[in-house]
């Protein structure tokens, strides 16, 4: 039997009083990547945020419906949302790097999470590395600035991070819009390897990675108003190849985007 991980309920999400996704209704497989598609300003990245509460830090956003994560809803009066950011990571589409080294770009979850034991720090730290394909080009440059850093390499840093905490759910924004084939592909086969061991939700406007990578597939699209809704979701090869709903025909053909 395949446990849901998340569940969300009429998942709807406001911007200043401006709706801009509307009646979600999804399941997330555990160990699977779900990718999530469409064209720009449908509220997939909105989508995203809501699962781990991320829009509470957006000024005048609103978030009606349910949001399930193993069972409990996150919007529950009187859950512990940093425990929930920690439990269901994210990595954006950008690189967030601070400014500071290598190791410690990594190890800052740990520390702001009061993790003390040096020796443990080093063993998630170089664990969350090797995770990431990247121990072996950075473990013997721990103490650089990780604005020494390759783009791609910064990005696999930033998934060093989030894993570095021990998520049981990533989450990842377009994480390789910036990357060039080469680094794309480090990280494409990084998350095939991770999803043995986590729960993975990523947007791409790459139809080809979707294909490469997930396993089930949501399609996101505009109604008439201009509201983002969710018009198709299944196991990839099916939503992909032979789509039921004609916008997502359209979509993965090329026709509309």
């Amino acid at each position: 039997m395949v446990n849901i991980v998340i569940k969300t309920v009429g998942l709807t999400v406001y911007y200043g009083g401006r709706k801009v996704l509307e009646d979600v209704n999804v399941d997330i497989f555990e160990n699977s990547i779900s990718a999530v598609i469409g064209p720009s300003g449908t509220g997939k990245s909105s989508f995203l945020r809501s699962l781990n509460r991320l829009n509470d830090l957006i000024p005048g956003a609103k978030v009606v419906g349910e949001v399930y994560y193993r069972g409990k809803n996150i919007y529950d009066e009187g859950v512990n949302v940093y425990l929930i950011r920690t439990r269901i990571g994210m990595v954006f589409q950008r690189p967030t790097i601070f400014p500071m080294s290598i190791y410690e770009n990594v190890a800052f979850g740990l520390r702001i999470n009061n993790v003390k034991d040096e020796d443990v720090i080093y063993k998630r730290v170089r664990n969350a590395l090797v995770m990431a394909a990247l121990w072996d080009e950075v473990k013997d440059r721990l103490e650089e600035s990780a604005y020494n850093l390759s783009t791609g390499q910064q990005q696999r840093l930033c998934l060093a991070r989030t894993l570095a905490i021990e998520p049981d759910v990533l989450l990842l924004d377009e994480p390789t819009s910036y990357l060039d084939p080469k680094s794309t592909k480090k990280i494409e086969d990084v998350l095939l390897k991770l999803k043995n061991s986590y729960t993975i939700i990523i947007v791409t406007h790459s139809l080809s990675q979707a294909r490469r990578i997930s396993d089930y597939v949501l399609v996101f699209m505009p109604d008439d108003d201009n509201v983002g809704k969710l018009i198709e979701y299944g196991p990839s090869p099916q939503v992909l190849n032979s789509p039921v709903d004609p916008k997502t025909r359209e979509y993965v053909e090329g026709l509309i985007g």
